[in-house]
């Protein structure tokens, strides 16, 4: 039996959040040996808030944090990461478009080092959205190398102890990127599973036009630093293949004589003191003496 923690954000879903909750517990409920409902309230002034005090009497296996201001789509994730309990955590949206009964398909792809995503089919949001997710997948995957088609699915299951290590720093909607770009970078593996998805069952999507520019630069910025940080790596590992014949024949006591300077990798100076450096190799005068 498995045990699972269900972390799910809502910012002002009061017309959809009771219906939530009850389908996350109907999904939950005699499937799991343990099981906790999370939902993160981020700062609604909706009447969000007393509706989720109302269920929390009526559902045991739920619990509720409060922001008490709107910090965001990320942040409100990375506070419900940080309370789970159980070694799965998973996370949806409060706009009940998934059926959560799905969410053991998930849940059977599941094994340690792995990371198990769903991907939408016969999406039911508006055609603009849907073409914005179409390039925005594409981007991502032409940035970062991502074995996944659809970044942006809130239908995801991880790891505890991975999650640990991936709690997102984003604050906003670019947090499903960069997680699954940095767990990729870690070596973790991401499998797909495919999905339903229904219309939003009531309120309005917080995820508009003006997003668009906002996650672009922040796309921008966390491709420049990632490109930075593998430009390094790969300088320091091409460095570190050049000097370990040496170094290994330095160290078994097996060095012949001088190194030429061909084989001498990135130190073709000897340092005899501070502010003096002498040449070595075939030919080279030796170091004179200090004083």
């Amino acid at each position: 039996m498995l045990e699972v923690s269900l972390v799910i954000p809502a910012y002002n879903e009061s017309a959809v959040i009771v219906q939530a909750v009850q389908e996350a517990e109907a999904a939950l409920s005699g499937r799991c040996a343990r099981y906790e409902i999370i939902v993160v309230d981020d700062g609604s002034n909706d009447g969000t808030a007393e509706k989720l005090t109302e269920l929390s009497g009526k559902i045991p296996h739920l619990r509720v944090i409060r922001h008490r201001s709107n910090r965001g789509y990320g942040a409100a994730l990375a506070s419900g990461f940080r309370a789970a309990r159980c070694p799965w955590v998973a996370f949806t949206d409060a706009d009940c478009q998934f059926d959560l009964r799905e969410l053991f398909h998930l849940l059977e792809q599941c094994e340690e080092g792995v990371i198990v995503v769903g991907r939408r089919v016969g999406r039911k949001d508006p055609w603009l959205r849907r073409f914005l997710s179409w390039g925005y997948n594409r981007l991502v995957r032409f940035c970062f190398g991502l074995p996944v088609r659809d970044v942006d699915c809130a239908l995801k299951v991880y790891p505890r102890p991975i999650l640990r290590r991936l709690l997102p720093r984003s604050p906003g909607y670019f947090v499903n990127t960069e997680m699954l770009v940095r767990a990729f970078r870690q070596g973790w593996r991401i499998r797909e599973v495919p999905v339903s998805h229904r219309p939003r069952a009531g309120g309005v999507s917080k995820v508009g036009l003006r997003e668009v520019p906002r996650t672009a630069l922040t796309l921008f910025r966390f491709w420049w630093r990632d490109w930075k940080r593998r430009w390094r790596q790969q300088r320091v590992f091409h460095r570190t293949e050049q000097v370990r014949p040496g170094l290994l024949q330095v160290w078994s006591g097996r060095l012949p004589g001088p190194l030429p300077r061909t084989a001498a990798g990135p130190w073709p100076t000897l340092r005899s003191g501070y502010g003096s450096r002498h040449p070595i190799g075939p030919g080279a005068p030796p170091p004179k003496a200090a004083g």
